[in-house]
């Protein structure tokens, strides 16, 4: 369906913050399902030592939901692109509940997305999803919010400039 190329045409993020490697199936509107295969590169094994048993080598929670959250924003922007965040809007991951990791993702783990669209409000949606191992769920999110806001509303004044 799309890999790191299209995926860099949708959304913004780059190396070394990029977590979706391939998008495997799409239904604008309704859901997504992408891939991010985990390996002991990753940067947050840099510091390992040798002598590490594997729980060093849990591939951190927040770098799960942050992948997840990665495939929500493709979801939001397939049929609008936004890959240059500078000129135009970002997407806001804000509100999460029901977040859950069964168990720890591993090196030589191939992570599966699946993000569904339950509600969307204007430039606001809510996603719930899970993200999976083989048959195994390593990550539920009961609801997300993500909403487009323009750049120039975020942009901090310049220091000295009057408010």
């Amino acid at each position: 369906m799309g890999g790191v190329e299209q995926i860099k045409r949708i959304i913004p993020h780059r190396y070394p913050i990029l977590l979706v490697d391939r998008v495997v199936s799409v239904s604008p509107g309704r859901g997504l399902t992408a891939i991010k295969a985990v390996t002991c590169n990753e940067p947050c094994y840099e510091h390992v030592g040798d002598d590490a048993g594997e729980r060093a080598y849990h591939y951190p929670p927040s770098l799960v939901l942050e992948s997840w959250a990665q495939a929500a924003a493709l979801l939001a922007l397939w049929e609008q692109p936004n890959p240059d965040v500078l000129s135009d809007k970002v997407v806001l991951g804000g509100a999460m509940k029901n977040v859950r990791f069964p168990r720890p993702v591993l090196p030589g783990d191939v992570i599966e997305h699946r993000v569904r669209l339950v509600r969307q409000v204007g430039d606001s949606s809510i996603m719930e999803g899970e993200s999976l191992v083989g048959t195994d769920v390593v990550h539920e999110i009961g609801a997300m919010v993500e909403t487009m806001r323009p750049i120039d509303v975020l942009r901090p004044e310049p220091v000295g400039s009057p408010s």
